[in-house]
């Protein structure tokens, strides 16, 4: 029973979780405990300064005024603690700031990369403020068109710094490349993204180059390549993994001839399954799978031959597709064996852009070119925190080294060998 029989109801536009309410009381919580305990440690790692009169020099000194930082679950209040320095002046005053709450801080990271996938999901400037309300509440503030309109500045002149970075000091072992269509609104021709990405000395993937290009022809591939070459990264990497695009390819030979080629297996078997009946499509595929699976490069010759054998008579373009790489499909089974299953595709590309692939499909096109560059170099800059490391990493240095391998072993030498070299 209850003494009224009146009830309020919900505002249109509004709703009450409770659930909701109870993850953002847990995640102040828990964010003003890690904040105090980075205090706890800066106090900690100081406890034996003390000032000319003998007291501690590094104290406590209450918080700064508590601001909202917008996060996945909306807004969450928080109160970041400061800390008095009583004895050090200028450049040597100990000062406090926390790695989890960065000063000025309004939004979370991944609210920050939430942003370029709406938007390349097809999602207009005007209707951004609508489309965060509904996912992170009426009170998500401070994210408005005009947010949005500063924030894609700003992201476009991040990336055009990035694209002048110096690169002397980067070795990059291997690259993946690809190129990714966009049909941008003002423009007259689809635009080309070129895309490449390098494993470092220590097996980590890094984004090298994105830029826009005209169809992936030679002379876009050419400007990427040499504009890498001119910031500094004098040395090719030692294999470069693409599809068949020969735009690429020449540019490469023309600036890094000394590289190898590997051509990507998932591009090219479904270029050889398009020129094959739908019934033949199944055990076309699993021959493939049998050559690029094969423990040794001559099972995958012998299996490679069992291919042209079987459907070479009846389904010749299939077969010249095929064969017409037939050494650059196999490059890979002359490094470690540990890197093959990175070495014999790009899908480190096709994974990382698979949204933008998506939302050029669904929207036919809605970015202008600068745009488009602003947004997935985000997305792409999120993506590479969460790109695996390469299996058989120490195998790297060897490569560097000059060290042979054959089927993804290395080439022990004797003494008189090296003696003779």
């Amino acid at each position: 029973m209850t003494d009224t029989n009146v009830f309020q109801l919900s505002q249109p536009g509004t709703f009450t979780d409770p659930l909701t309410e109870v993850l953002r009381t847990g995640a102040r919580a828990l964010l003003a405990q890690a904040v105090e305990a980075e205090v706890s440690s800066l106090l900690s790692c100081h406890a034996d300064k003390l000032t000319d009169d003998g007291r501690r020099r590094l104290v406590r000194h209450g918080h700064l005024p508590e601001r909202e930082i917008m996060t996945g679950i909306g807004p969450v209040a928080v109160h970041c603690p400061r800390v008095r320095d009583r004895g050090g002046e200028g450049c040597e005053r100990i000062r406090f700031s926390s790695a989890i709450l960065p000063p000025y801080a309004r939004r979370s990271k991944s609210l920050e990369v939430l942003i370029p996938i709406l938007y390349l999901k097809g999602i207009s400037t005007g209707d951004f403020e609508d489309a965060l309300i509904a996912l992170l509440g009426r009170d998500a503030g401070g994210l408005s068109a005009s947010t949005i309109g500063r924030l894609k500045e700003a992201w476009s002149e991040e990336h055009a710094r990035w694209s002048k970075r110096d690169l002397s000091a980067k070795r990059y072992i291997y690259f993946w490349v690809d190129g990714i269509h966009v049909q941008a609104r003002l423009e007259d021709t689809a635009q080309c993204l070129l895309i490449i990405i390098g494993a470092t000395p220590e097996g980590r993937k890094e984004l090298v180059g994105l830029t826009d290009g005209v169809r992936e022809s030679a002379q876009s591939w050419r400007e990427l390549l040499l504009d890498l070459k001119r910031r500094g990264l004098s040395i090719g990497p030692e294999l470069a993994v693409a599809d068949g695009a020969l735009g690429f390819w020449q540019a490469l030979e023309e600036v890094w001839p000394q590289t190898r080629g590997q051509r990507c297996w998932v591009h090219k078997t479904a270029n050889v399954l398009n020129k094959l009946p739908n019934s033949q499509q199944p055990k076309a595929k699993r021959a493939l799978q049998e050559i690029w699976m094969a423990e040794t490069k001559k099972d995958a010759l012998a299996a490679f031959d069992a291919f042209v054998e079987t459907w070479g008579v009846k389904y010749d373009k299939a077969v010249e597709c095929l064969i017409k790489d037939r050494d650059a499909l196999l490059a890979f089974y002359d490094f470690p064996a540990e890197h093959w299953k990175h070495l014999r595709t790009t899908n480190v590309i096709e994974s990382s852009f698979a949204t933008v692939r998506h939302r050029t499909i669904r929207s036919k096109g809605c970015l202008s070119n600068k745009t488009a560059l602003a947004m997935i170099f985000k997305l792409a800059e999120a993506a590479e925190k969460s790109w695996r490391r390469l299996n058989g990493h120490n195998q790297l240095p060897k490569i560097i080294l000059g060290i042979k391998f054959t089927d993804g072993i290395e080439v022990v030498r004797s003494q008189a060998q090296i003696a003779a070299a």
